[in-house]
Parts: structure tokens; C-alpha cells; sequence
């Protein structure tokens, strides 16, 4: 049989300490000691039952008598302390026992401490409150563990990410960076050069220039997502792939891409100076890796629910393989390394900034019959 003694003024939360004692005079002063002093004390009259009750409510501190019939104090400790869910809570053995060789086994069984009657209740009220000090800052020092443990793995993933993001950074700024310094030391020989070479070289120092301070522009892009916080707010989106595309058209007209833009756009909520950079690193990836020439459809459909928006890009090329799926939004991944140019940041800056503003990335597609890059935003 398990009772409920509690205070109904007492303040919220109030410690739960527990009392299991075969006696029903036992129960009750303990259970009325405690109470008025503002615990939530429940109390069971066997030790089969105040297992039971410990495994369902997970008290703070549990009195445990030692001398019951059928299940013992000392088994019962034994088996609160072998079940993952009640290990932790202390125990505090009331017996009449006086033999040092029972105090022992209770706390080699893992008891807290040893209250002998008769007792006092000044003995019980202190004891109580030492263990339940005791329990607080233990599970403050779990939750500080915890803690810990979450940013140790925060920053070891941090850590990997620095690693690639560095070695990638290095090897794209490094060869437009040679690039120019040959160059200019041409310029500065200036040995049997036309006027058409000099004109060849300068525009390969710029264009040199030009790749790195796009390099540089998507790394402070990227840093901006990850420290600013944004208010997602109702866009235009047709506003801004217009943008986008304005942005790509001397690569849509050198490699003579063909767009295809829907007439209407759902409405959905976002930053807009980050989601034109989401389409404007979508539509460059498919004109680099689409057909020849590429093909690109733009398409917009709220999902099933009606919380989300998804738009894509569905491109004309030769398609990915499950592998390379799995591996393209994984931080500064590059889409086949060796058939176009580019810095690897695209993909990273969209996954960053999409998860920023509620939604989600991915990418759809079949060997042979092109890709569809896709993000979700939340609905205006």
C-alpha cells in the first residue's frame, strides 16, 4: 500500500523524499516531521511496494527501514541501486540495529547513511537536509558534465570543420595568388610584349583578383550567418531570383544557359539578402555542372501541411550517385572536383544559411537524368 503526505501551501518544487517502513506508526510520524517542514514525502509499508513507487516517481531521498518481512531494507537498497533509473537517489537506513556489522553492509550496498532508533527528529531533519543538499549539487555537477560534454563535441566538430575549411581556403586563394605574381613579373620585365599581351595579362591579373575577393566575400558571408540572428520575414522571391540572375548573367550568357522561372512564387518567410545568395549559389552550380548547354527549371510548392515552401532548381546534367549525394552538403564539399572551378563554399553557405531560417537542403536526382537542389523555408 503506498500513501501521498504533502503539504498543499507549501511552495513549488519541493524535494520528494520517500519513506518505506512496515510500520504504520513509523510512517506516520515520519511522514508528518517531514511535511511540515515543507517536503513532498510519499511513503510505502513494504519493500516490494517502495520499489514500485521509487521506479515511478524517482524520489529525491528515500528512508529506508531495514527490518521488513518479505523484502528486507538491504534488498531493497540492492535492487534500487542495480536499476539505471533509481541508482543515484540516496538512501538513508532506519533500523534498530546497532551492530557495526549491519551499518557496514548498508553502505557497502550503497547507503547513503545510517539513522538508528529510537530517533530523534532534530537527527532525521538534519540528515534529510544534508543528502538532499548533496543530491542538488550532484546533479547540478551532472548538468555541468553534460554541459561540457556537449561543447567538447561542439568544438571537436568545429575543430574537423577548421581543418577542411583551412586547407580548402589555402589551395583556392594560392593558385589565383601565383597566377598573379607570375604575371606580374612578366609585366615588370616587360620583354618583347605587345600592346595585346600586356591587354592578356592585366585581365588575368584582375580575373585572378576578382576569384580571390569572391573567395574572401563568401567567407565573411558564412561568418555573418553563423554569428547574426535575423527576423525571417514575408519576401519576394521573384524579386529575388531576378536578382540572382542578374548577378550570374555573364555566366548564363558564356555558357548559353536556359532558364526557365514559374510565373507565380508561394509566399514564404525568410532574410532576403541571404536567400538570393541561396539561389544565386544554386542557379551557378547547376550552369558549372548542368548540360551543354544547361537546362534550368526553377519550381516552387508549399508542402503537405502547409508549414513549409519547397523551391528547387532541377538541372540538365549527368546526375549524381547516392554517394556523392550523401557527401555534397557535408562542409566545404566540392561537386566533381575536376570538371569545374570553384571554392567549395557554395553548398555550405546555403546549408547554413537555409537551417538558420527554419528550413532544410538537399539535393534529388538520378545518374543520367540531372539533379534538383532543393530548400525549404517556413510559409509566409
Amino acid at each position: 500500500m503506498i500513501y501521498n503526505y504533502c503539504m498543499i501551501d507549501a511552495p513549488p518544487p519541493k524535494p520528494i523524499v520517500m519513506v518505506i517502513d512496515d510500520t504504520p506508526a513509523n510512517l506516520r510520524l515520519l511522514a508528518q516531521m517531514l511535511a511540515q517542514v515543507g517536503y513532498d514525502v510519499r511513503v510505502a509499508n513494504s519493500g516490494e511496494a517502495g520499489l514500485r513507487a521509487a521506479q515511478a516517481i524517482s524520489p529525491d531521498l528515500i528512508l529506508l527501514d531495514v527490518m521488513m518481512p518479505g523484502m528486507d531494507g538491504y534488498q531493497a537498497c540492492e535492487l534500487l541501486k542495480a536499476d539505471p533509473s533509481t541508482h543515484d537517489i540516496p538512501v538513508i537506513f532506519i533500523s534498530a540495529l546497532t551492530q557495526l556489522e549491519s551499518k557496514m553492509r548498508g553502505f557497502t550496498l550503497g547507503g547513503a547513511d545510517f539513522i538508528t532508533k529510537p530517533f530523534q527528529s532534530e537527527e532525521v531533519l538534519a540528515r534529510v537536509r544534508t543528502h538532499l543538499s548533496l543530491r542538488s549539487l550532484q546533479r547540478q555537477l551532472e548538468q555541468a558534465n553534460a554541459a561540457l560534454q556537449k561543447q567538447v563535441v561542439e568544438l571537436e566538430r568545429q575543430n574537423e570543420e577548421l581543418d577542411a575549411f583551412a586547407h580548402m581556403v589555402a589551395h583556392d586563394l594560392k593558385n589565383p595568388l601565383n597566377n598573379i605574381m607570375g604575371f606580374s613579373e612578366l609585366l615588370q620585365r616587360r620583354a618583347n610584349m605587345d600592346a595585346q599581351t600586356v591587354d592578356n595579362i592585366t585581365r588575368w591579373i584582375f580575373e585572378g583578383g576578382a576569384k580571390m575577393n569572391d573567395i574572401i566575400d563568401s567567407l565573411l558571408l558564412l561568418s555573418g550567418v553563423r554569428r547574426s540572428d535575423v527576423t525571417p520575414v514575408p519576401l519576394e522571391m521573384g524579386r529575388l531570383v531576378e536578382a540572382a540572375l542578374r548577378r550570374l548573367r555573364f555566366e548564363i550568357e558564356l555558357n548559353e544557359a536556359v532558364v526557365i522561372v514559374p510565373p507565380d512564387w508561394p509566399k514564404a518567410l525568410g532574410y532576403a539578402p541571404w536567400v538570393e545568395q541561396v539561389w544565386s549559389n544554386y542557379l551557378s552550380n547547376a550552369i558549372k555542372y548542368g548540360g551543354v548547354p544547361p537546362r534550368l527549371a526553377l519550381s516552387a510548392a508549399p508542402l503537405p501541411g502547409g508549414r513549409l515552401v519547397r523551391f528547387a532548381v532541377q538541372d540538365n546534367g549527368p546526375g549524381l550517385t547516392l554517394d556523392e549525394m550523401s557527401q555534397l552538403f557535408k562542409p566545404f564539399a566540392r561537386l566533381h572536383k575536376n570538371q569545374a572551378s570553384g571554392h567549395g563554399l557554395g553548398l555550405t553557405i546555403v546549408e547554413r544559411i537555409v537551417t538558420k531560417l527554419g528550413g532544410s537542403v538537399g539535393v534529388e536526382s538520378v545518374p543520367g537524368n540531372g539533379s534538383a537542389f532543393y530548400f525549404t523555408l517556413p510559409a509566409g
